[in-house]
């Protein structure tokens, strides 16, 4: 009974000393994701403000540009995909990883050749575990990701949409990230970044109703486009990076809220059973110690006779 006593109290030191860091790692995350909710709300009218002026540049012209102009049968498409670099964070980067693989079987199936581009350690290495190849990789920046870092990740993608495909560029441009609901929901999601639907531009970037100013292009709508389109993807690719950081914040919140409830409840548990098996030995040392003096009472009285 001491052996199994003493096992209990060093689980129960284990598990308090666990707690302590989940509990910690919880604190942490709760004041990170408030800041990355800020981030994401002050990015919001800058990318709201960029759509309109793209939606306003491409529709107010009859420029046919090669961003906003779809090719008549693509056959490569690139596929960037958002996770963070460091884990416990619950289903945050499997989620994000198998919508990814969603989409690439289904723009495979549509004889579509994928290249796929990867931020966060835990996406990379997925791939490289599965021996998947990966165009190129961005790692270290994701749990407070700036605008240089949309930049760095941006340039890479608006170069191979530029490249004719016969040189190794691509038709289309998807990106994968987790966006950022609520505290208590994360959602991944897929879009589709290039060429731009005009339509669904048009939607997001203006109210319900409003006509848009004609405008003259100086020096030309083309030469506009070149300029406003790769803000556009850099300016989608940053909101996205803030929107996985709040995601991945607010997850990792979660899991370690569960961690730190489920070490509770273990302690409490080992707690018991300890009680229990001190109780045991407690008993098993009175009977010994009454069983040996009534053998001993019998002893005196065999003596006396």
């Amino acid at each position: 009974m001491g052996a199994q006593l003493r096992v209990y109290k060093r689980r129960i030191r284990s598990v308090t000393a666990t707690k302590k860091i989940t509990k910690a790692m919880e604190m942490i995350a709760a004041s990170r994701v408030v800041k990355a909710q800020r981030k994401v709300a002050a990015s919001t009218p800058y990318a709201t403000e960029l759509t309109r002026a793209v939606s306003a540049v491409a529709t107010g012209s009859n420029t046919r540009h090669p961003l906003t102009t779809e090719v008549e049968n693509p056959t490569r498409a690139a596929v960037l995909l958002l996770t963070s670099d460091r884990g416990l964070a619950g289903a945050f980067n499997s989620n994000a990883i198998k919508t990814a693989e969603r989409l690439t079987e289904r723009l495979e199936s549509e004889g579509k050749q994928v290249d796929s581009y990867i931020v966060g350690r835990r996406g990379v290495a997925h791939y490289n575990f599965r021996e998947r190849k990966v165009a190129e990789s961005f790692t270290g920046f994701t749990d407070d990701p700036t605008y240089a870092d949309a930049k760095k990740v941006a340039a890479p993608l608006i170069e191979a949409i530029e490249t004719e495909t016969a040189e190794g560029g691509v038709d289309e441009l998807h990106i994968v990230y987790t966006e950022f609901v609520s505290m208590m929901t994360q959602t991944a999601v897929e879009a589709r970044l290039l060429p731009l639907s005009l339509e669904e531009v048009a939607d997001e970037g203006k109210p319900k109703g409003e006509i848009l100013p004609l405008y003259d292009f100086e020096p030309s709508a083309e030469d506009v486009l070149d300029a406003l389109l790769p803000r556009y993807v850099e300016s989608r690719i940053y909101n996205a990076l803030l929107q996985s950081a709040a995601s991945k914040h607010a997850a990792t919140r979660r899991a370690m809220k569960s961690a730190t409830d489920n070490a509770g409840e273990l302690i409490e548990t080992l707690t018991r059973l300890a009680n229990q098996a001190r109780q045991a030995e407690i008993t098993q040392e009175i009977s010994e110690i009454v069983g040996g003096a009534s053998a001993l009472a019998d002893a005196t009285a065999g003596s006396d006779y």
